[in-house]
C-alpha cells in the first residue's frame, strides 16, 4: 500500500447546533468518525441557504442537528475503502448519491429519484456549519484549477438556480420575471444572463436587494406594481414568457401567475409555509404551465462550475463582502430573512489544519 498523507486531528470541533426556533448554540462536538467510504472535510466555506432560514427561524429543523449543505473544503481523512480522494484535496460538496436505476434516474431527472430518502443513500445527518463535516465519497466534486474555495461554495445554489431555468425552458429571447431577489433570485439573474437572456424584471420589496439585482443587469419593480389582468382570460400589457418564483411567499406566487403570456410557465423554486390560491380558470384559458423545481439537473453541478470559472461571471457580486464566523450565523440568518442582506453569506467555521506527511495505519 502506498503511503498516505495524514493530519493530526483534534478530538472535538465547534459546530452551530439548532435547538429551538430562533435559537442556535455553538458547541463542542466530537469530530465524526470516518467509515469505510467516508471522507472527512475541514470546511472552508458554507453558504446560508433559504432552507436553513426555514430550519432555524421557523422550526423546520430537528433539535440537536447541524445544518449547512452549500460548502467547499479540504480533505483531512479518508476511509480505508476510499480510492478517489486523498488528504489535501480541495473539493466541493456535490449532490447526494441517487439510485441510478429508477425511472426518473434513467430519464435524466435524478432530483425525482424514488430512492432519495432511502437510508444509506443520502448525506450524513449533520451538515457543514461546523469545523469538520463527514461526506459520502460519491458526494464530492474536485475543485477545478482557477476557482477559489470561497467561490466554489456557490456551486450548489447556482445548480439550484440553473435547474429552475431548465424547468422553465428559459432561453435567449425570453422575457423573464423573477420574484424575490435573495441569493437564489440573484443567482438566477446571473445564470439567465449567461444564457443570453437580456429582458429580466425582478420583483423585490427590499432596496438593498433591488440594488444588487440592478447591478447584475435586471430591471426591478416593487411587488405591488405587478397588477393582475382584470379577467382570467386576459394578459398584462407586457407579459412574460417565464416567471421564476424564488421568494416562497404566497402573494408572490399568485402575482407571478398573472404576469404570464398565453402558454407561459411559472416555476416555483422558493419554499414557503403558506400555500397559494391559483385561479384555475386563468391556467385553463391561457394554457399556463405551473411546475416545481427541486434541487438540480443531472449535470447541474458541472454546469455551475463552468459558469463559476468564466472570467466575466459576477462571483464576487453574488457573495456578501464579509465572511462570517460560526458565532455570527444566527445574526446572518436573521439579516437574510429580513432583507437587510442580499447576496450569499459565507460562513467560515475552520481554524485551519495544516497537513503533514505520514503513513496511515
Amino acid at each position: 500500500m502506498l503511503p498516505r498523507m495524514t493530519v493530526e486531528l483534534p478530538t472535538t470541533m465547534r459546530a452551530a447546533v439548532y435547538r429551538t426556533p430562533g435559537e442556535l448554540s455553538v458547541e463542542d462536538r466530537p469530530v465524526p468518525e470516518v467509515g469505510l467510504h467516508d471522507v472527512l472535510l475541514e470546511v472552508s466555506h458554507c453558504g446560508i441557504c433559504g432552507s436553513d432560514i426555514h430550519f432555524v427561524l421557523e422550526g423546520w429543523g430537528r433539535p440537536g442537528t447541524v445544518e449547512g449543505h452549500e460548502y467547499s473544503g479540504r480533505v483531512v481523512a479518508v476511509g480505508d475503502a476510499v480510492t478517489t480522494w486523498k488528504v489535501g484535496d480541495e473539493v466541493i460538496g456535490g449532490p447526494s448519491p441517487r439510485c441510478g436505476e429508477c425511472e426518473h434516474c434513467r430519464d435524466g431527472r435524478p432530483s425525482l429519484c424514488t430512492g432519495r430518502s432511502t437510508p444509506g443513500m443520502g448525506a450524513h445527518s449533520d451538515g457543514a456549519f461546523a469545523e469538520f463535516t463527514l461526506v459520502d465519497e460519491r458526494a464530492l466534486l474536485r475543485l477545478p484549477v482557477g476557482i477559489e474555495l470561497r467561490h466554489a461554495a456557490l456551486a450548489e445554489p447556482l445548480a439550484v438556480a440553473l435547474h429552475g431555468l431548465t424547468r422553465g425552458g428559459v432561453r435567449a429571447g425570453h422575457r423573464l420575471l423573477i420574484t424575490g431577489a435573495g441569493p437564489i433570485g440573484t443567482l438566477s439573474i446571473a445564470a439567465a444572463r449567461a444564457r443570453g437572456v437580456t429582458e429580466i424584471v425582478v420583483s423585490e420589496p427590499h432596496p438593498v436587494r433591488r440594488a444588487l439585482a440592478e447591478r447584475l443587469g435586471a430591471t426591478t419593480v416593487n411587488p405591488e406594481d405587478l397588477v393582475a389582468p382584470p379577467s382570467p382570460g386576459d394578459v398584462v400589457d407586457e407579459p412574460f414568457d417565464v416567471a421564476i418564483e424564488c421568494s416562497g411567499h404566497k402573494a408572490a406566487m399568485e402575482a407571478a401567475l398573472g404576469q404570464l403570456k398565453r402558454g407561459g410557465t411559472l416555476v416555483l423554486v422558493g419554499a414557503g409555509n403558506k400555500s397559494p390560491r391559483f385561479d384555475a380558470n386563468r391556467i385553463l384559458l391561457n394554457e399556463l404551465v405551473v411546475t416545481g423545481s427541486f434541487v438540480y439537473d443531472a449535470d447541474g453541478f458541472e454546469r455551475a462550475i463552468e459558469l463559476l470559472a468564466m472570467p466575466d461571471f459576477p462571483r464576487d457580486e453574488l457573495i456578501e463582502a464579509d465572511d462570517v464566523p460560526l458565532d455570527g450565523l444566527l445574526e446572518a440568518i436573521q439579516g437574510l430573512a429580513g432583507g437587510q442582506l442580499a447576496a450569499k453569506v459565507m460562513i467560515v467555521p475552520s481554524q485551519g489544519i495544516v497537513p503533514r506527511q505520514g503513513v496511515s495505519t
